[in-house]
């Protein structure tokens, strides 16, 4: 009589096989989430950067108007919130810091629009954490559009030049955005030196 086949050995070696790519992927993706930097330190691409920042006009909650041409001259953090999100909560102090930085000089400012959410919650919401800089929560469905906001918190920064020139993801830290101003100031300081000393070498 023919002893019967085991299957099970076969079947073993191709669980292994099945298996042993999934748990290579599964580690490797704990590696990146592990090493890779914090969303708040994170700068993200957009079509927007390096051109002007689209249009933003409305009527804020204490019943001003903000007109984001209006702007120009100073830096602006045109920030994208919810009320119901925790990283736009967390982030929150920060902004009020970098407003309160910048309060006396008026060389920048923050301007919040509120992302699906509800005018009411709104004024709620800055009056229990605070925040003296124009916010916007009725009809601003548009600009959400017009940014190409997915989620919150996501944050534009626009030179006083009116282009847009960085986007935060991810929620913002004061010392990280103060470092993308400096930054980004002394380019512009260098590209100018380089540009007086080619019409210098020119002439």
């Amino acid at each position: 009589m023919t002893a019967p086949t085991d299957a099970s050995a076969p079947r073993a070696r191709i669980a292994i096989w099945i298996v042993l790519p999934l748990a290579v992927t599964m580690v490797l993706f704990l590696v990146l989430l592990a090493t890779r930097e914090p969303s708040s330190h994170r700068v993200t691409q957009s079509r927007l950067i390096g051109g002007i920042g689209p249009s933003i006009v409305g009527e804020t909650i204490d019943g001003g108007t903000f007109d984001l041409d209006g702007e120009r001259g100073r830096w602006v953090v045109v920030n994208f919130f919810s009320t119901t999100c925790v990283p736009c909560i967390v982030e929150h102090p920060e902004l009020v810091k970098f407003q309160n930085a910048h309060s006396e000089a008026g060389d920048a400012t923050v301007v919040s629009i509120a992302f699906d959410d509800s005018a009411e919650h709104v004024r709620e919401f800055f009056q229990e954490y605070g925040g003296g800089w124009p916010v916007l929560a009725e009809g601003t469905g548009t600009f959400a559009v017009s940014y190409g906001v997915a989620q919150v918190p996501e944050s534009y920064l626009i030179a006083p030049s009116g282009l847009v020139v960085d986007k935060l993801f991810g929620g913002i830290v004061q010392d990280d955005l103060e470092s993308r101003i400096t930054a980004l100031q002394e380019a512009a300081a260098n590209r100018s030196d380089s540009d007086t000393d080619s019409e210098t070498e020119g002439s």
